[in-house]
């Protein structure tokens, strides 16, 4: 009796087991943010799936899982790669490539983008799952034009900050390609460019040397300023002598010496000439 009791208690476990699994393969959720495509025997039936509890049959059929939220690729360089608090959900290495006069540059970019919800049944049928259309489309794509793109810049004006140039130029080479394969742009931008090490110290040396000239050049203006003003200043000072004599007159100096004069006649007088002394008696 014990026997039968236990070996009904192990049917009934088994068939509780058998109806939970049952139960967790025919429900299925989507979470807010993305959206579900199903299949069945590899085919895709029915619409995409909608956020949400829905049911599907046990065991034949799958669900493939689209973010429809922004996601994010972006490069970096590879010794920051292991140790990185980027919140990226895709990251890869930097991109080398060439500038036009051939210096040798490293690319890192972000690639800020989103999957079409109405597109997502082409997407699963010609790319694959939401990693395929990254490795496929996102990163193809964009690493073509990163490495391409930088060849038509010489080395100096992406050095001298004429990036965004580049990445609206890459950005309008990615918008066509995206949408054909129902992928939304939000947006592309490259973070830096690194360049060798020598052509780095290259640029700096010539622009010390370019601001001491530009300070020897001031110097030099400063002191031409200076000196016009020495002679701008003598002119004005002999300018004013100049009309000082002639203004100059006998009355003049006789008025001038009785302002100054503190009544005492002097006792001597030097020099033969004294008339202005005399007529100060009449």
């Amino acid at each position: 009796m014990n026997q039968e009791k236990a070996k009904l208690v192990m049917l009934v476990g088994i068939g509780v087991a058998a109806a939970i699994v049952l139960l967790s393969s025919t429900l299925y959720s989507i979470n807010y943010g993305t959206i579900g495509v199903v299949t069945r025997f590899g085919q895709i039936v029915g619409s995409p799936v909608k956020p949400g509890l829905h049911v599907k049959i046990p065991f034949v059929d799958k669900v493939l899982v689209y973010r429809t939220q922004k996601i994010i690729y972006e490069t970096l360089a590879a010794d920051v790669m292991a140790n990185s608090n980027s919140q990226a959900n895709y990251q890869d290495y930097a991109v080398d490539t060439t500038t036009k006069d051939g210096q040798q540059i490293s690319v890192r970019y972000t690639v800020r983008f989103s999957i079409n919800p109405k597109e997502v049944k082409n997407i699963a049928e010609r790319l694959g799952t939401e990693g395929e259309v990254v490795e496929k489309i996102v990163k193809t794509d964009s690493r073509i034009w990163a490495r391409n793109m930088p060849r038509s810049f010489s080395a100096l004006d992406l050095y001298t900050g004429n990036i965004q140039e580049v990445s609206e130029q890459i950005a309008e080479k990615l918008v066509p390609s995206f949408e054909e394969n129902g992928i939304i742009l939000d947006e592309f931008g490259i973070r830096s460019i690194s360049f060798q090490e020598d052509y780095v110290n290259t640029i700096e040396q010539k622009q010390i040397e370019k601001e001491r000239i530009a300070t020897e050049e001031y110097k030099a203006q400063q002191e031409e300023f200076k000196k016009k003003a020495l002679i701008t200043k003598a002119q004005g000072e002999a300018e004013a002598q100049r009309l000082q004599q002639q203004t100059l007159s006998k009355e003049l100096i006789q008025k001038q010496y009785i302002e100054k004069w503190n009544g005492i006649l002097p006792e001597v007088m030097a020099g033969g000439d004294s008339s202005f002394i005399l007529d100060l008696n009449k």
